[in-house]
């Protein structure tokens, strides 16, 4: 696909856009994301350098359907990509139907990967991106299209909600844990069972994520089976019979882990002198005194990876402590993969006791904001609910794909 809508920005510059071509895109997309994540960098702060590991479109190829549109600019002989936006298609629940009480599935673009080179800011390329991208989905069937951003990164919000009609939807918190030397102890009267897929995802289709959940994608066993997904792990008490997972105590946990240290490598760059020692030396301690159980902060300052935790749940008195010895044993998983700096999971402010539940630093951890818009102009899903942009939040589950972190 080409857009050959001629964008005049004077000097002879014209602006098409046109799908990615791995062979001749590769090198310039990686360089352009580096370019844009170093450059919000400010004296004396730090910022976070995305490495795509050679495969720019690595965050979007495991969705059903997918794109990457890149805004190429000609002046003269001059050429070069000057901007770039991933996007993909999913069919996820938006609630359920009241005549049937079953899930009501929609198709939901998920907009991500917006990058517009420093140099090109302020011409209209980012919104003529973002518009493209949502003409594509919409030829392919979408009728919503959502977006997630730093609830402080201004520039991006502006651009959403007030030049492409964006509304703002939800402010989940992102809990980021970072992985120490040591291992954190788990409580001997829990027990951890790993689910194979299909057992899991009958539990998150049946048990935990019921017809009212919000965002829980119809294609949930793929992302279960993908081989980025370490496993799903419910954790019992002790005395819960082994042979016989699915008859559930009054209180568990459930949680699955998706490899993303495999799709992208994250590495911080603008730190001080003294905050570099400081963290070298936190980390030094807690691996020649591992039982000193020092909060020693990972090697940040190269290339790693994160685990992702998602489908997050807890039911009776006792699922909190359930879920913090669950959390352990993935931080040990961690621990012992070289290269894991971090355990991430994002929690639905509305949901704040998952904030208590799930262990992290709150000086790492932030809010970021969900955006949504219609894209089609008549109901197609049959749910008296027209507008789901439009409706109030509930306090239903909301599931985090994995895929979109």
């Amino acid at each position: 696909m080409s857009s050959r809508l001629a964008m005049d920005h004077g000097e002879g510059m014209v602006a098409t856009i046109r799908e990615y071509e791995e062979g001749r895109d590769r090198e310039v997309v990686e360089k352009l994301d580096r370019l844009c994540e170093f450059g919000n960098a400010t004296d004396g702060n730090p910022s976070i350098l995305t490495d795509l590991m050679g495969d720019p479109i690595a965050r979007v190829r495991h969705y059903p359907s997918y794109v990457v549109l890149e805004d190429e600019m000609t002046m003269r002989k001059n050429k070069g990509i000057v901007g770039v936006v991933s996007g993909c298609i999913k069919s996820v629940s938006k609630g359920s139907n009241p005549n049937t009480n079953l899930p009501t599935y929609v198709q939901v673009a998920y907009i991500l990967g917006l990058r517009v080179s420093p140099f090109h800011r302020r011409q209209g390329l980012a919104k003529k991106l973002v518009t493209e991208l949502e003409q594509w989905c919409q030829r392919r069937g979408a009728q919503y299209a959502y977006m997630a951003t730093d609830s402080t990164n201004q520039a991006s919000i502006n651009l959403f909600t007030l030049k492409c009609a964006y509304t703002k939807l939800r402010t989940p918190t992102v809990l980021v844990n970072p992985v120490h030397a040591h291992h954190k102890s788990i409580d001997s009267r829990v027990r951890i069972i790993r689910l194979e897929p299909r057992l899991a995802e009958f539990v998150y289709r049946h048990r935990v994520f019921g017809a009212n959940s919000k965002f829980f994608p119809k294609d949930i066993n793929t992302i279960l089976s993908s081989k980025l997904n370490l496993g799903t792990y419910l954790a019992v008490p002790s005395t819960q019979s082994e042979s016989d997972p699915l008859s559930f105590p009054p209180s568990f946990a459930i949680l699955s882990v998706w490899n993303t240290k495999d799709v992208f490598k994250l590495q911080v760059k603008g730190v001080s002198g003294l905050s570099y020692a400081v963290c070298v030396g936190s980390r030094v301690l807690d691996t020649w005194l591992p039982w000193l159980r020092i909060p020693s902060i990972p090697d940040v300052f190269r290339p790693f990876g994160v685990y992702f935790l998602y489908g997050l749940h807890v039911e009776g008195s006792g699922g909190p402590a359930l879920m913090k010895s669950l959390c352990a044993f993935v931080h040990n998983m961690a621990g012992d993969d070289v290269g894991c700096g971090a355990v991430v999971a994002e929690v639905d402010r509305m949901d704040e006791m998952k904030l208590d539940w799930v262990p992290h630093w709150r000086r790492f951890s932030w809010t970021d904001l969900w955006c949504m818009k219609k894209l089609t102009a008549a109901n197609q899903d049959g749910c008296v609910e027209d507008d789901w942009v439009e409706s109030r939040p509930s306090r239903t589950s909301v599931f985090t794909d994995p895929r979109d972190f």
